[in-house]
């Protein structure tokens, strides 16, 4: 096991996620550089009592696995490589300890499955990400769990809406793919108030998605959050090779939620912890630092461009929140990190603009090396997708209108290439989409101007005839 080392001075926050701690109760590895990674399903044991020791240890609130060496039995309850993948996840966010899953969506469900039971509701922002959507309105349904959707960024609204079978205040900020940003402070507060009046058993929970900010922009659990979640396979992991998902909040809750992972199945792969342990979180700031950069410019050339109606980016002047996201997107150091992701909205009637999007995403798709046309987000490379069809294709259409998901709204997560390449992509695709819809209204004027000349014809026949 490496020494644990003494030293006078605390390392930067981005250091320690490139080195992990000094020290590692997972793994005896102290002539690595490089963490190993497990490549077993099951591990030997000593001894039959051993092993009962080891099912004794797990999930017990008496034992802490994260300063004391666990007793590795089977790979869906706890090893290694996972393990530390998680306590430096917990640093990343600075919460008390995290669990990893075997994707965003599988944290989701846990985060909510141990917190809520049947006749308990979950009170949600109205614009979430579209399988959020369905595992709340289609399968905790099944379980006796009902959903309220609202709109909290309304705070004034949010007691009377925590009525005594809420248990779960749940919210993404900034949100997929609007970029409407939550105010996590505000929604503490309130839910403190709440919570005086309550006793022990029933507190309510204020669970935050942190998926498009990332540690690395915003740590909720710093702003009254209690739990967050979010997806390893987006910025986190950061190159698109591998799913994964990471609950992070406090020991108290971390027991029931390795018992729900260990019992529903859906333990993150080692190898895809390996990555993301080794490859993902050290580069995280560096890599999100260049594509905030990008994003900007990419933002400002979108909002002067004719064929946009509108452009959401919390680092532009424009946005409609741009203090909160100065007060609550910032980096360890309290430099402004508006995030990585862009929103923007053809112009045209939502048909139009329903149209002219899917003609950019297949001119796109065609002819563009730079935006790269797929769903999720965060990768190395820029990708585009049309949320309304895919991403939040769960979603009903009148939900998404209710939820501000525009018919001919573009979400784009950007990457690392050169940001030129990016703009002029974009700009060859939105000149695509402009040329089309002069031809269309062209067409449309000379077939409307074609018909008033047929008819003045007709009538002067008619009149000629009288």
């Amino acid at each position: 096991m490496r020494r644990n080392k003494k030293h006078g001075r605390e390392y930067h926050k981005e250091t320690r996620l490139i080195h992990g701690e000094f020290h590692s109760v997972h793994w005896n590895y102290k002539d690595h550089i490089v963490p190993p990674v497990t490549a077993t399903a099951a591990y030997r044991l000593e001894s039959a009592e051993r092993g009962a020791e080891g099912f004794q240890e797990f999930a017990n609130p008496e034992f802490n696995r994260h300063t004391h060496a666990p007793i590795y039995i089977y790979d869906r309850l706890d090893e290694p490589s996972r393990s530390m993948l998680e306590d430096n996840l917990a640093t990343a966010e600075e919460g008390e300890c995290a669990v990893c899953f075997a994707t965003g969506m599988a944290a989701i469900s846990a985060a909510l499955g141990v917190l809520v039971k049947a006749g308990d509701t979950i009170l949600t922002h109205r614009t979430i990400y579209g399988c959020t959507y369905s595992l709340l309105t289609n399968w905790m349904p099944r379980f006796g769990v009902q959903t309220k959707m609202a709109d909290l960024t309304d705070v004034d609204q949010l007691e009377s809406l925590l009525t005594r079978d809420v248990m779960v205040v749940y919210f993404e900020t900034p949100t997929n793919p609007t970029l409407e940003l939550i105010e996590i402070a505000a929604i503490r507060r309130v839910v403190d108030k709440v919570n005086a009046t309550r006793g022990a058993r029933r507190k309510i929970f204020i669970v935050v998605d942190n998926t498009f900010a990332t540690p690395f922009c915003q740590r909720p659990l710093t702003l009254g959050a209690d739990v967050v979640c979010q997806s390893l396979t987006k910025n986190i992991g950061g190159f698109g090779v591998d799913m994964g998902g990471v609950w992070i909040g406090p020991q108290l809750l971390e027991p029931d939620v390795l018992l729900f992972r260990k019992d529903f199945g859906a333990s993150l792969n080692p190898k895809a912890a390996w990555q993301t342990l080794v490859y993902g979180l050290p580069t995280l700031a560096l890599r999100s630092r260049q594509q905030i950069e990008t994003a900007l410019q990419v933002a400002k050339f979108l909002e002067g461009h004719a064929a946009v109606e509108k452009v959401v980016y919390p680092g532009l002047l424009s946005h409609p929140q741009r203090a909160l996201a100065h007060k609550q997107m910032v980096d360890v150091e309290g430099n402004f990190t508006p995030g990585t992701v862009v929103y923007f909205v053809l112009k045209g009637s939502p048909e139009e603009a329903l149209e002219s999007g899917r003609k950019m995403m297949d001119h796109l798709a065609d002819k563009s090396l730079a935006v790269t046309l797929a769903v999720s987000l965060g990768q190395i490379r820029t990708l585009i997708e049309h949320p309304a069809s895919m991403t939040h294709a769960a979603i009903p259409v009148a939900a998404q209108v209710k939820a501000g998901i525009d018919p001919g709204g573009i979400r784009l997560s950007i990457g690392l290439e050169t940001p030129a390449d990016i703009i002029a992509d974009l700009g060859d695709a939105l000149a695509k989409v402009t040329s089309d819809l002069q031809t269309t209204s062209a067409l449309t004027e000379y077939a409307f101007a074609a018909s008033v000349s047929k008819t003045s014809s007709q009538v002067l026949d008619v009149k000629g005839a009288k």
